[in-house]
C-alpha cells in the first residue's frame, strides 16, 4: 500500500494535495545529491541510520513529520519543498513511474523480479521500459472488453455475415478438403468419421469425467490428445463437440488478442463444424430438390443429417441465399423472451439497442419465436405468418431444451418465398408492431390500470449487465484449471 501525506493548514494553496512516499523519497535523494551529500552524511546530520534513510528515499518507509523537518533543515530547504507533489526533474519522474509500475499487478503478473534503478541505467532505457509497460496495460484493458465493446464487436461481425449472405467460401473449402482427406463418401457424417478426422489431424480422443467446468474440450497440442467430457453422450451430439474442438486446429487459430477476434474465431469454428456435419456438395442437391418440390423443411434437413434442429437451421442460413436464392432470417430466443442469437438478410425488423446489437433484446410477443412457447405440441414444428412494419414474414419454429433452459429456434422468410416451404398452408397469424410500445412492450390498458400502482417486481439482473466480460485470451476459461488438468492427464 502506498503511503500518502497531506500538508497542514500552513499551506493554504495546497490543503488537499496528496503526496506519496515514493515522490518524497525521490525529492530527498535529488536534493541530497544536488548538494553533494552522501547518504551517510545526511544520516549523521539527522541522527538516523543510513539504512533507515535509504528506505525512506526508496519510498518503502513512512517518515515521521519531525524527521522530515530535520531532513529539510539538513538539506537547507523547507518542509513544503519536500512535500511538493512533482519530482524535481525528468529523471526522477521516470524513476518514480517505473518504481510504481514494478509494484503494480500488471508487472508482477509478468513474473519479472523488480530491480533497483541505479544511476547507470540510461534515461532512454527508462523511457523504453515505461513505453512497453504502457502498451501492456493498453492491451490488457483492450482484452478486458466491456459489455458495450463486446456488443460493438458482435454488431460488426453480424454485418459482415449479412454482407456475405452468411456464406463463407473459404470455410466451405476447408470442410471439403478435410472430408476428402478422410475419404468421406458424402451424406451424414458418422461418429467414426469424426474420429478419423481427429486422427488425420494427429489427435487421439480421450473422454474424461474431470474436464474443467469452464471448457467444452481441451486440446493437448504437445501430446496430440483431445479431451472431452465423458457425459457428452447424455448431453448432446458427441460429433459436434469433437468437430468444434478440431475446427480451431484446422483453421490455424492462434490465441485471440481481442474480444472481436475471439468472437470471429467462435463463429468460424461453428460454421466449419456445420459444414463438416452437413457437407455442401451433398446437401445442396438435397435442398434444390426440396425447393423444386416446394417442400423445404428444416425438420427434414435435421433428420437427413442426424443433427440438432439448431444446427440444421444454422446450416440452412449458410446455403439458402447462395444456392437457393432465398433471403432468410434466424432467431434463437430464450424462454424469458431474450434474443440470444440472430441473423437476417431479408430485411426483417429485429429489435436493436442504440449500438445496433440484437442479442440481449426482447423479442416481440407476437413473433413466432415467442408464440411457440405457448404451444402444447412441441413434437411438431410450429408455423406462423406475421405482419410487420416491413411486410409479412412466415416462420417455422421449435423449442429445444438446454442446461440454460428452453430456447426457441426459428427460421423465417418473406411472404413471397413461402411457396418453397412445407407449412405454408398454416392458418396461424400474428401482427407485430414492435417499434410501437403498445404492441407488446406495454401491458393492456385494463391490466396496467389494475396493477401499475400495486406491484413491485424484484428484478433478476443479468450477471453481465454491470460487470466487464471475463478477461484473458479465452474469456470465461479458468486457465489454471486447464493447465492443472493437462498436467494431471499428460502421458508419462
Amino acid at each position: 500500500m502506498t503511503t500518502t501525506f497531506t500538508r497542514d493548514a500552513r499551506s493554504e494553496d495546497h490543503d488537499d494535495e496528496v503526496v506519496d512516499a515514493l515522490t518524497i523519497g525521490r525529492r530527498i535523494r535529488q536534493l541530497r545529491t544536488d548538494r553533494g551529500m552522501t547518504l551517510e552524511e545526511l544520516a549523521t546530520a539527522v541522527e538516523r541510520a543510513p539504512s533507515q534513510l535509504s528506505m525512506i528515499e526508496n519510498g518503502r518507509r513512512e517518515p515521521r513529520l519531525t524527521l522530515l523537518q530535520s531532513i529539510a533543515r539538513a538539506l537547507g530547504t523547507t518542509l513544503d519543498a519536500l512535500l511538493e507533489s512533482e519530482p524535481l526533474d525528468e529523471r526522477s519522474t521516470l524513476e518514480i513511474q517505473l518504481e510504481r509500475a514494478m509494484r503494480g499487478q500488471t508487472y508482477q503478473a509478468l513474473g519479472i523480479a523488480p530491480f533497483r534503478i541505479g544511476k547507470t541505467v540510461p534515461t532512454e532505457a527508462l523511457r523504453a521500459m515505461l513505453a512497453l509497460q504502457g502498451e501492456i496495460e493498453r492491451l490488457r484493458d483492450e482484452r478486458a472488453a466491456t459489455p458495450e465493446e463486446a456488443r460493438r464487436a458482435n454488431v460488426a461481425l453480424r454485418r459482415l455475415m449479412r454482407t456475405q449472405n452468411n456464406y463463407f467460401a473459404d470455410l466451405e473449402g476447408h470442410a471439403r478438403r478435410i472430408l476428402d482427406a478422410v475419404d468421406h463418401p458424402g451424406g451424414p457424417l458418422t461418429q467414426r468419421t469424426a474420429s478419423d478426422i481427429a486422427a488425420h489431424l494427429g489427435f487421439t480422443l480421450h473422454y474424461v469425467a474431470d474436464l474443467p467446468q469452464t471448457t467444452r474440450s481441451v486440446a493437448d497440442i504437445k501430446n496430440g490428445r483431445l479431451y472431452l467430457s465423458s457425459r457428452l453422450a447424455s448431453k448432446g451430439d458427441p460429433r459436434t463437440a469433437v468437430l468444434q474442438a478440431l475446427s480451431s486446429r484446422i483453421l490455424g487459430h492462434t490465441e485471440p488478442t481481442s474480444y472481436a477476434e475471439f468472437l470471429r474465431q467462435r463463429v468460424e469454428t461453428n460454421y466449419l463444424t456445420g459444414a463438416l456435419l452437413i457437407p455442401e456438395a451433398h446437401v445442396v442437391p438435397f435442398l434444390q430438390d426440396a425447393k423444386s418440390d416446394r417442400a423445404i423443411s428444416i425438420e427434414d434437413l435435421r433428420d437427413a443429417y442426424s443433427v440438432s434442429y439448431e444446427t440444421a437451421a444454422h446450416r440452412f442460413t449458410n446455403l439458402a441465399t447462395m444456392h437457393l436464392g432465398i433471403p432468410v432470417h434466424f432467431l434463437k430466443v430464450h424462454e424469458s423472451g431474450t434474443i440470444t442469437k440472430a441473423y437476417e438478410n431479408d430485411d426483417v425488423n429485429f429489435p436493436t439497442d442504440r449500438l445496433g446489437s440484437i442479442e440481449g433484446q426482447m423479442c416481440c410477443r407476437k413473433w413466432t419465436s415467442r408464440v411457440v412457447f405457448d404451444e402444447d405440441d412441441h413434437f411438431n414444428p410450429y408455423y406462423q405468418y406475421t405482419d410487420t412494419g416491413n411486410g409479412t414474414y412466415w416462420c417455422t419454429a421449435r423449442v429445444e431444451l438446454s442446461s440454460e433452459g428452453a430456447h426457441s429456434v426459428s427460421v423465417g422468410v418473406r411472404f413471397d418465398d413461402t411457396k418453397w416451404f412445407l407449412g405454408r398452408d398454416t392458418q396461424n397469424r400474428g401482427v407485430s408492431k414492435h417499434s410501437v410500445e403498445a404492441c407488446c412492450r406495454r401491458a393492456p390498458a385494463d391490466l396496467e390500470a389494475s396493477w401499475r400502482e400495486n406491484s413491485w417486481p424484484n428484478v433478476r439482473t443479468p450477471r453481465t449487465l454491470l460487470a466487464t466480460l471475463p478477461t484473458g485470451a479465452f474469456p470465461g476459461v479458468d486457465t489454471t484449471d486447464v493447465y492443472e488438468f493437462l498436467e494431471a492427464h499428460a502421458p508419462r
